[in-house]
This record gives structure tokens, C-alpha cells and sequence, in this order.
């Protein structure tokens, strides 16, 4: 029997119940660990904390329905392997957040802006703002460690694991790849649609979506055909998510994403939403986009104007139908993976709330 969309949404609001219990055991546990080195390490365990307790479990989640689609049970040690994947996604935020000088991360201040704090708080010398960025860069290492301890201790069977790990190396490195691309991008300077996708593939669309799918099922024992079918439905997904957040990027509301408004054209992002509004804009259209994104001291006003431009010019309305025609991919690609019908409706659901969310 085919669940309702309503079921559908308690058994998500479950799994992310059951991930953060997961999730918050494993930092207790590391408490001990490092006030066994000094009790000065817990303000960096604070940090994480507080940015742990946001998010949507995504990640997890998709690994988790990658286990199911593969025949994996409903509970088990999955559960521990696909909470990893958070340990991972807050490396990937912190080690973001410093590169792009962002000051605040869903709602509150970014690692790296509040260990500068705890640096000028307590009267330190030197600079609070290297302070602050060189405890963030040594917290994302930590995560990105944690979540490969996370995954080895599991549970998962030396099968399991041995089908798993490889993919979740490769994630890592896909990841790391993307963020160097994105960091060229914008120095860089330029408009490319292309190199645009590329980065929102490797650094968001396949670790958000189908590398998790893939973690789960390999470690349930699917084979290339099964991994095959859930790529054709995780890389539009993801793409497809991306391409929303770069919307969120410039339109969302700040109360919903947690970033101030019109955040990513104050850090410059060269994303796919950008590239199309800059080759549809006239002379006068560029040249605002070409002094004022980027500027950290961009006012409402200009970034208003920069919404302006960016609507005007069509880029909105066709990102919009890029997001439609992957929606549109991944209903089809379902029919590849056949799962069950409960399965099936969770990967429906999840495809909705990837796409149409408002954060």
C-alpha cells in the first residue's frame, strides 16, 4: 500500500529525530576525548554544536533511501553510516563560510566569526580574525575525520563497508574538487554557464544527492545497473537543488535561509543564475553587475537593483524551467530504480522538497 504524503512527512521528521540522536551521541562522546587533551578544546565543540543543530538531514536522508531501494532494512546500522555524511556537510560549511568571509551560517554567526569573538572577548593578542579562521579551518578538519571514524564504526558489515567506502572517498574528493573550482570561478571573473555547472554538479548536486544514494545502496549490496538507475535520478536532483539554492542565494527570504539577503551577490558567486543574466544584459546591465557584485559593502539598494537585472533579464525565470526540466528527469529516472511503493513515495517526497523549498 502506497503511503500518504502525510506519512511520508512523519517518517522524514522521524529519521532526522533519529540522525540527530545519532549525531549528538557521537559529539558527547568526543567531549571526553578532548578534555582528556584540554578542557580549552570545548569552545570548539560549542561551535559545532550550535551549526549541527540546523539543517535538514538531507544527506543522511538520501543514503538512507539509497539503503532501502537496495532491499536494506528499515533500521540498523545504516542509520550511524548515513549520519557520517553530516560530519562531512559541516566540514564542507565551516571550510565554505571562511573562504567566502561569510558572517553568519542558518541564522547565526559562522565558526570562523564566532571564535574570532571568543578571541576578542578574552582580551588575546594578535589578530581575531586569524585566530578565528585558523580554529574554523582546524574544526572542519576534525569534522571531515569524524565522519570517516563515524562511518568505520557503524556497524556496517566489512562487505558493506568495503562496497561503501570507496564511494564515499570519491565523494570527498569530488567535494573538495568543486570548492577549488568554485573558489577559481570567482577570481577568475567570468560569466561561464558551463564551468557554473560544473561547480554546482561536483561542490552541491552529486555529495547532496547521489553519491548518499549511492553509499546506502552499495552498502546494501546493489550492483553497477541499480547505482547506474540512481544516478539518473540523484545528479538532476541535486543539479536541481543547487540551482534553487542559488535563487535562495539572491531572492530568499533571510528569516527562512538564515544568510543575509542577496548574500551570495555580495561574495561574487559566479553561479548559473548569474552567467545567464549577465549574457541576456545589455551595456548598462553588465556594468552594474560588473562593479557591484562581489562588493562587501554592497548596499540593499544595489542588491535590489542587482535582483532587478537579474529578473529583467530572464536569468530568474530560466533557471526556474532548468529547475522544472530536472524535476521532470527525475520522475522518469524512477522507473529505472522500481522500488517499492513506500520507497518509491519517499523518493517522490524527497524530490519535491529538494526542488520547491523556500530554504
Amino acid at each position: 500500500m502506497r503511503p500518504s504524503t502525510n506519512d511520508i512527512d512523519a517518517q522524514l521528521r522521524d529519521l532526522r529525530g533519529q540522525f540527530a540522536d545519532i549525531i549528538d551521541g557521537f559529539v558527547r562522546d568526543q567531549v571526553e576525548v578532548l578534555t582528556a587533551i584540554s578542557g580549552d578544546l570545548l569552545p570548539l565543540l560549542d561551535t559545532l554544536q550550535d551549526l549541527l543543530e540546523g539543517g535538514k538531514r538531507l544527506r543522511p536522508t538520501f543514503a538512507y533511501w539509497g539503503w532501502r531501494s537496495a532491499g536494506g532494512s528499515e533500521d540498523g546500522p545504516i542509520m550511524q553510516a548515513a549520519s557520517a555524511l553530516e560530519f562531512l556537510q559541516a566540514c564542507a560549511l565551516i571550510h565554505d563560510d571562511v573562504m567566502d568571509g561569510s558572517d553568519t551560517r542558518r541564522g547565526k554567526p559562522a565558526a570562523h566569526r564566532r571564535l574570532a569573538s571568543m578571541h576578542r572577548s578574552n582580551g588575546y593578542l594578535g589578530s581575531s580574525e586569524d585566530f578565528g579562521v585558523g580554529s574554523a579551518i582546524l574544526l572542519g578538519d576534525l569534522c571531515l575525520s569524524w565522519s570517516d571514524e563515524l562511518l568505520t564504526s557503524s556497524g556496517l558489515s566489512q562487505e558493506s563497508l568495503r562496497a561503501a567506502k570507496p564511494i564515499f572517498d570519491e565523494m570527498r574528493t569530488e567535494l573538495m574538487a568543486g570548492q577549488y573550482l568554485d573558489l577559481l570561478e570567482q577570481v577568475r571573473g567570468q560569466y561561464d554557464l558551463d564551468s557554473a555547472l560544473t561547480v554546482a554538479r561536483y561542490k552541491s548536486a552529486k555529495y547532496t544527492v547521489e553519491r548518499p544514494l549511492h553509499i546506502g545502496a552499495a552498502a546494501a549490496g546493489a550492483g553497477p545497473e541499480h547505482l547506474e538507475a540512481l544516478s539518473a535520478f540523484g545528479i538532476p536532483l541535486g543539479e536541481a537543488f543547487q540551482l534553487r539554492d542559488d535563487l535562495l542565494g539572491v531572492f530568499g527570504d533571510p528569516k527562512e535561509t538564515g544568510k543575509p539577503a542577496g548574500d551570495d551577490l555580495r561574495e561574487g558567486k559566479r553561479t548559473a543564475l548569474v552567467a545567464i543574466a549577465w549574457h541576456n544584459a545589455d551595456a548598462v546591465q553588465q556594468d552594474l553587475l560588473r562593479r557591484h557584485l562581489g562588493d562587501p559593502g554592497i548596499t540593499s539598494p544595489m542588491v535590489d537593483a542587482l535582483r532587478q537585472v537579474i529578473t529583467d533579464t530572464g536569468a530568474r525565470a530560466t533557471v526556474e524551467s532548468m529547475i522544472d526540466a530536472r524535476f521532470e528527469a527525475c520522475q522518469q529516472a524512477l522507473g529505472l530504480i522500481d522500488p517499492d511503493p513506500a520507497t518509491r513515495a519517499a523518493f517522490e517526497r524527497l524530490t519535491v522538497l529538494a526542488t520547491r523549498r523556500s530554504a
